[in-house]
């Protein structure tokens, strides 16, 4: 089949652009489909909107060549305490407490302003992918050994292999006929990003509340991050309020360490849910990110999780195209199923089980979990083992792109 393009990326958010690089970088020639405008994530105004990026991530960026330019805006994750909480009575006695300093790397992660990092992938693929932006993917039919792709623009191309880069409403997972299961949670996050009076140390805070989560997260200079849990109706209500009335609910939550607080930039807040693909790949199809997988925002995995994604499959496709196969065939995008499929499985189960053990007021579960994270805490080998798992330092086989190499 003649082709346009070897890879066509249906999303152009964070996952997307990021394999479109990795593959460009070995060779084959991409296109990225990006429905919304270049310019409207690539302003230079702080929008709240951050991610907490495991090692094993940045890693990942620097093997794209991203990070050098990056790490000026980058805010080092020294520590985390997580424990339980309830509005003004301050964190429980026990809990867990990971410092970087205990592994070999000193440093837990890094928290990146969605802006810096969308606009280093966007300058990236200028010389490297061709970009389509304002531009969606209506349509596909495998077609022999390609994919024939239909945009809103009339176009069609033509590629080996379509990557659902779409999110989790993916349009390329509905047209292929795959299936989606999960649940709702019942929650609504809400985000925004705030400055305070004190120093945070690089220090990300997790309170576990009744009602949901509280992440606090770090961000560079004196000011953090917050995506906040909360049931459904109360969400709603905080979510309606005006700012002033919105930092008194939530300071007594977010306890005294950081001292003063005020907004930053504007609050966001989106329904929380999992969802999940029954199969990640189909007839010249593969998908990453929430397009596969859609998990609670608890320890800020999803970003990770797709970013996994990405080096996977990369290395699968990169693999099978220097040995001759066909690398947008079944048998090769099995392959990136089989791999990803258990750790994004496990991952999102994992954080669904956190979500439902500790959002509620169960005294005797309340017990059960201070002396949960006590024991955990107080053994420094198992502490340690979940520092480097938080970390995206634990995954096996390890993919080459997150230990930093290129393919």
């Amino acid at each position: 089949m003649d082709r346009d393009f070897d890879i066509v990326v249906a999303g152009g958010g964070l996952n997307g652009p990021a394999l479109a690089l990795a593959l460009a970088d070995a060779g084959l020639s991409v296109a990225v489909v990006d429905a919304r405008p270049a310019d409207a994530r690539a302003g230079d105004a702080f929008d709240g909107r951050a991610y907490a990026l495991a090692l094993a991530s940045q890693r990942l960026l620097a093997a794209l060549g991203l990070w050098k330019a990056l790490a000026p805006d980058a805010q080092e994750i020294r520590k985390v305490q997580a424990t339980q909480g309830q509005a003004g009575s301050g964190p429980g006695p026990f809990g867990l407490h990971f410092d970087g300093a205990e592994i070999e790397e000193g440093r837990l992660g890094y928290m990146l302003e969605d802006r810096f990092l969308y606009r280093a992938l966007l300058a990236a693929m200028q010389d490297r992918v061709t970009h389509l932006s304002g531009i969606s993917v209506q349509g596909q039919e495998p077609e022999g050994a390609g994919i024939r792709v239909a945009l809103s623009d009339g176009r069609e191309l033509r590629a080996r292999l379509l990557i659902g880069a779409d999110g989790r409403q993916s349009g390329t997972a509905a047209r292929a006929g795959i299936k989606r299961f999960g649940h709702d949670y019942g929650q609504i996050a809400l985000v925004a990003a705030v400055d305070h009076e004190l120093p945070h140390e690089g220090t990300a805070y997790q309170y576990f509340m009744p009602t949901g989560p509280l992440a606090i997260l770090p961000l560079t200079g004196n000011r953090s991050s917050i995506v906040w849990s909360e049931s459904r109706d109360n969400a709603r209500a905080i979510a309606a309020l005006p700012d002033d009335e919105f930092l008194t609910v939530l300071r007594p939550r977010f306890g005294e360490a950081h001292g003063a607080i005020r907004l930053a930039g504007p609050r966001f807040s989106y329904p929380l849910n999992l969802t999940l693909a029954e199969r990640y790949v189909g007839p010249r199809i593969a998908l990453i990110g929430d397009a596969a997988h859609g998990v609670h925002p608890i320890a800020g995995q999803g970003l990770n999780l797709g970013l996994r994604d990405v080096a996977a499959l990369a290395e699968v496709i990169v693999g099978a195209r220097r040995r001759g196969e066909d690398f947008g065939g079944d048998q090769v995008l099995t392959r990136y199923q089989d791999w990803r499929r258990p750790d994004a499985t496990a991952l999102a189960f994992g954080m669904d089980g956190v979500n439902t053990l500790f959002s509620n007021a169960n005294p005797l579960l309340r017990a059960a979990r201070e002396l949960g994270m006590g024991l955990v805490d107080a053994i420094p080998p198992l502490r340690r083992g979940f520092m480097r798992q938080a970390a995206g330092l634990s995954l096996e086989p390890m993919p080459r792109l997150l230990t930093g190499q290129r393919l």
